[in-house]
């Protein structure tokens, strides 16, 4: 009797990690832009470059040509902050589910359950490439520990997130990652299982994982030094000055990056998007006041603000408007980037 696969309906075979590379190869331009943009915010992290980096995009990607659109605006707009800020398009492509529902553009591109993978990793390998030759740099939250072996050269910051921060599969997986990576807090705002991430993250690992030829293989890591904490909130906010202090005695204590991002999101603004407003204009405020532990901020941002249903096609869909949590509008979006340009240029 067969006691292994019982619930498994089918095995597709995957095209390999360098197969794919073979297929779409990097441009010239992104790759100098991916590897200027690590380096930036590398030395974002370790307060060599005094700019605040800000993470800002659609919460996940649905529509590639809205993902342009986006990614146009942004790159205008770096062109009027880059003497204080740094923009990062947020580029998310897999999506953690409490239970059921959409997954993401990797997961299922056409957004109708058919879940075609390898079509969602061409499309998010050739938006990642267009982005990067674009002249701007991108963020994606790492999910799936096979996708960093098609995509993560084209990331210059990666995430994990506050469901997965925990996970010791996320931790060896960030220790071999080549890009700085983020660790939220727990959903439940603790920070404990972060700082334990990043102290793992930052040591050498040893974990199955594939290879460039879609290998089972051992893989072994030296760890990541550009592994840093992410503020999203959990029960309350914790983007506040005091937080914050709190959040930096912690790291201090056991001698980590003490560089923050704050996401001004999520629990930070009791998930109603328009809040996002409040929590970036007082970090803002902190970091003109000398807080210099604060590097970065995320918002999630979208052409249009509020959030709409999937109906399965895309046809179908209002253009610029997010399918999972709601953003701000790109008019919004712009106002608070220019408002915190002018007020660091003081």
């Amino acid at each position: 009797m067969k006691t292994f696969d019982l619930y498994v309906k089918e095995f597709a075979p995957l095209i390999s990690p360098d197969a794919l590379k073979q297929e779409m190869p990097i441009s010239e331009s992104a790759t100098q832009m991916v590897q200027s943009g690590r380096r930036a915010i590398q030395a974002i992290i370790d307060r060599e470059d005094k700019r605040l980096m800000v993470i800002t995009g659609p919460c996940s990607i649905h529509d590639e040509a809205a993902a342009m659109d986006y990614a146009r605006r942004l790159k205008d707009l770096q062109e009027q902050v880059k003497t204080h800020l740094y923009l990062v398009m947020r580029v998310y492509f897999e999506k953690p589910r409490t239970t059921v529902g959409w997954k993401g553009l990797i997961n299922d591109p056409y957004l109708n359950d058919t879940c075609d993978i390898f079509a969602g990793l061409k499309m998010a390998r050739a938006l990642l490439d267009r982005i990067a030759s674009l002249g701007l740099p991108a963020a994606t939250e790492v999910l799936d520990p096979f996708t960093p072996q098609y995509l993560a050269g084209l990331m210059s910051w990666a995430a994990i997130g506050a469901r997965t921060t925990e996970s010791q599969t996320h931790r060896d997986m960030a220790s071999g990652l080549s890009m700085p990576v983020g660790f939220k807090n727990g959903t439940d705002g603790n920070l404990s299982v972060a700082l334990n991430a990043m102290i793992a993250a930052g040591s050498p690992q040893h974990f199955l994982g594939i290879d460039h030829n879609g290998l089972a293989s051992v893989v072994h890591t030296t760890g990541n030094p550009y592994a840093h904490l992410v503020l999203r909130g959990g029960k309350r906010p914790n983007y506040d000055s005091v937080s914050i202090r709190e959040v930096l005695g912690m790291l201090q204590k056991k001698e980590l990056h003490e560089s923050l991002v704050v996401d001004c999101s999520h629990a930070n603004s009791n998930k109603q998007y328009q809040e996002q407003a409040v929590v970036w204009k007082d970090v803002i405020r902190q970091r003109m006041a000398g807080n210099a532990s604060i590097v970065g901020m995320m918002l999630e941002s979208n052409i249009y603000e509020g959030r709409q249903n999937n109906t399965g096609d895309l046809k179908d869909l209002a253009y610029g408007v997010s399918i999972t949590d709601a953003c701000i509008s790109w008019e919004t979006t712009a106002e608070l980037i220019l408002w915190a340009y002018n007020q660091l240029k003081k």
